[in-house]
């Protein structure tokens, strides 16, 4: 076993391998430009090999790494450690050629840490169109979890949590005494399923709460498919205020309705009344009632889910929000082009 003697010793060990390999790649493959995914355990190496071999480096960031840190428990926002790599990923912004952001709070955030505007391009989460349209619902899925004729609440993703699952789940116990034909459908795992689990039976909604566990990715549309209504109850910290999701745009194009909080990532994605219903992030009444509001409304939520499938086929498909990568690309290529010959004309 190896044992680290100073601060960071295995991230700076990683990295080290990485840039080798890295510099392998490269020098066999001649790439006009290195693009590299966050975290900055990808970005440094590479802005190591870029500048030993003059190759612009582009970065693309889905997330601050410290901030998902915070929400895993792994430090806290006021510890040294979240400002060391808040600084460390402020440094590989400025060195880098060109940025990619997943979404408007990012770039905003960016800049206040004075990058600037036209070094950063927005790369927008998407959805491939072939697998997430309306479909059939999974019949032999419905028997075997007892949906049949009940009023489908759902949630498809992962248990973080600031995801606020716990708080669905007591805005549903509201729910499932004034809607009794109502069920809550869980299908995914993760660091909160135990909680919930034990939630679920002290609240004695374990006739009224399904857990589905992990499921293969096939399976996913057609379970979409048995859910009538969506529910993203995200809590407000700060990943989730400068963070889209993905998954929104998945109910969208599924043409479901859809009901989430107020934060940041939400408000990104999601008109209020029109593409779905926003509610006060961690107001469990306030969710209880859209819920409510959703299931009993059906012209509102067949609104939704028309405009809502029209909006992310109009934006967020994949065609779509990849089509910037040629784009940011140029301008990278251009601005590290235009940075060495003014280094050249500075040495004559």
């Amino acid at each position: 076993m190896v044992h680290n003697t100073f601060p960071f010793e295995a991230e700076i060990r990683l990295m080290i391998s990485l840039a080798r390999r890295i510099q392998e790649v490269v020098e066999f493959e001649k790439p006009d430009i290195l693009h590299a995914h966050s975290p900055i355990l990808n970005a440094i190496p590479a802005l190591w090999v870029g500048g030993r071999l003059g190759i612009p480096v582009v970065y693309e960031i889905r997330a601050f790494w410290e901030d998902a840190a915070v929400d895993h428990g792994t430090y806290k926002q006021s510890s040294l450690k979240y400002k060391l790599v808040r600084g460390f990923e402020t440094w590989v912004c400025r060195k880098a050629n060109h940025i990619g952001v997943l979404c408007q709070g990012l770039k905003d955030n960016l800049i206040t840490r004075g990058i600037p505007s036209e070094k950063l391009t927005i790369i927008y989460n998407g959805v491939n169109a072939d697998d997430f349209k309306p479909c059939e619902p999974d019949e032999e899925f419905i028997e075997n979890y007892n949906l049949k004729g009940k009023k489908v609440i759902g949630f498809i993703g992962s248990f973080y949590r600031y995801e606020g699952l716990d708080l669905l789940i007591d805005a549903f116990a509201h729910t499932s005494t004034t809607m009794p034909e109502s069920v809550l459908l869980l299908v995914g795992g993760g660091e909160m399923e135990k909680e919930l689990r034990e939630k679920i039976q002290w609240l004695n909604l374990s006739e009224k709460v399904v857990m589905t566990g992990r499921v293969s990715h096939d399976c996913i549309p057609s379970i979409y498919a048995s859910i009538d209504i969506l529910v993203y109850p995200r809590y407000s910290m700060r990943l989730t205020e400068l963070v889209t999701p993905l998954k929104p745009l998945e109910a969208m194009a599924m043409g479901k309705a859809l009901v989430a909080s107020d934060i940041g990532g939400h408000r990104e994605l999601i008109r209020d009344n029109e593409t779905g219903l926003l509610f006060p992030a961690g107001n469990k009444f306030a969710l209880a009632e859209s819920i409510e509001s959703l299931l009993k409304d059906h012209a509102l939520r067949e609104k939704i889910e028309k405009q809502g499938a029209e909006w992310v086929k109009e934006n967020h498909t994949w065609d779509k929000t990849t089509s910037v990568y040629t784009a940011m690309y140029a301008k990278a290529l251009e601005k590290y082009q235009g940075a060495s010959h003014k280094k050249l004309v500075t040495r004559n």
